[in-house]
C-alpha cells in the first residue's frame, strides 16, 4: 500500500515538475524587465528621518532620531479577579498607558490598544498567588 502511495506521489509530483526551456528564458526576461519604483513626488513629501546637528565647512553632520522609551508594564499580583499592575489594582475593563485591560486569568493578563495586544503574565515562582477562602 505505501509503495502504491509512494509512485502515485512520484507521477503526480513529476507531471506537475514539467518546465520547458521557453518558460525558463520567459521567466529571467521578466526578472530583467525594469520595475516601476518609488515616483519622485513621493519622496519629496516624505519626512527626513535625520536631524541636522551642524553644517560647517561644506560638511553636514547628521543624528538619527531614538525612539522614545516607553514606561514598561509589569504584572506583580492577581487576585479575586483583579490585577496589580504598575502598583495599582486594575480590573477588566479598566485603562492604563492606553491599553485596555480584557481578560484577567490564574496566571496572566490580556491587554489590547487598537489591534496590538499584549500578554502580561506573572513570574515562574509557584508561591506567589494569592488564594482567598471562604470560611464558615
Amino acid at each position: 500500500m505505501k509503495k502504491i502511495l509512494f509512485i502515485i506521489s512520484f507521477l503526480t509530483v513529476s507531471i506537475y515538475a514539467d518546465l520547458s526551456m521557453i518558460q525558463i528564458e520567459k521567466m529571467i526576461a521578466q526578472i530583467h524587465e525594469k520595475r516601476e519604483g518609488v515616483k519622485l513626488e513621493t519622496l519629496e513629501k516624505t519626512k527626513e528621518p535625520f536631524t541636522r546637528v551642524k553644517e560647517e565647512n561644506n560638511i553636514t553632520t547628521y543624528v538619527i532620531p531614538e525612539k522614545e522609551e516607553t514606561v514598561k508594564l509589569s504584572l506583580h499580583a492577581i487576585m479575586n479577579g483583579k490585577a496589580y499592575i504598575n502598583n495599582t489594582w486594575k480590573s477588566v475593563g479598566d485603562t492604563m498607558m492606553g491599553y485596555t485591560l480584557k481578560y484577567v486569568g490564574k496566571r496572566g493578563v490580556v491587554l489590547r490598544n487598537g489591534n496590538n495586544i499584549k500578554k502580561l503574565f506573572l513570574h515562574q515562582q509557584r508561591n506567589n498567588f494569592i488564594k482567598l477562602e471562604e470560611r464558615l
